[in-house]
């Protein structure tokens, strides 16, 4: 077995962000593997953020951006369980970075339940009857469809969205940003402003 060190700890634990104690667990059990402990930390954060998606989110920010030029704004609130949270820059560096994301690709939506069911069905109509189903099975059809349903939603959905130039998406940073809170956090809303729009 290897030697867990301080070092190792205090290196796994600004990669993870999680817990002294969590971190040396993890070391342990990987016999002292930095990224195997760190892929352990994730899979355990994820689902400690499913266990308390249930738990309500009432407390958190309203915050703005302005993009220089002030030409686009947005205002976005994003709760979470304390207020104690909602003041550490973790979470504020969250919502700005949110709000950011918004300012630059437009979500239309929060989530893909908050679409609502006229919307999605004019979307599924429109791309029943685009020209991309012309000549393939009918079989395909439905297949093709919820595939190209699912890159619309990459596009309008916030959640959906891939963040800025890595590769995860809005909605694991935000599960990620709950694991290492360990409160539920939602976005909860958002508008965006464009001058003359």
């Amino acid at each position: 077995m290897a030697k867990i060190t301080a070092e190792t700890v205090k290196q796994l634990r600004e990669l993870s962000g999680a817990g002294v104690m969590e971190c040396k667990r993890a070391l342990e059990e990987t016999d002292g593997d930095l990224d195997r402990a760190a892929a352990i930390l994730k899979e355990r954060g994820v689902a400690a953020a499913a266990k308390r998606a249930d738990r309500a989110a009432k407390d958190g920010l309203i915050s703005s951006y302005i993009h220089p030029g002030s030409r686009i704004g947005v205002l976005i609130e994003v709760n979470c369980e304390t207020d104690f949270v909602a003041r550490t820059d973790e979470f504020q560096k969250l919502v700005r970075d949110l709000a950011v994301q918004v300012a630059g690709l437009r979500p239309i939506y929060t989530t893909i339940d908050s679409i609502p069911e006229e919307d999605l069905a004019a979307k599924r109509k429109e791309l029943a009857e685009s020209e991309m189903l012309k000549g393939k099975p009918e079989a395909m059809h439905a297949q093709i469809i919820e595939g190209q349903l699912k890159k619309w939603y990459g596009e309008v959905v916030l959640v959906e969205q891939p963040f800025r130039d890595q590769d995860i998406t809005v909605g694991q940073l935000v599960t990620a940003a709950i694991a290492k809170t360990g409160e539920n956090i939602k976005v909860r809303r958002f508008v965006r402003f464009e001058l003359g729009e």
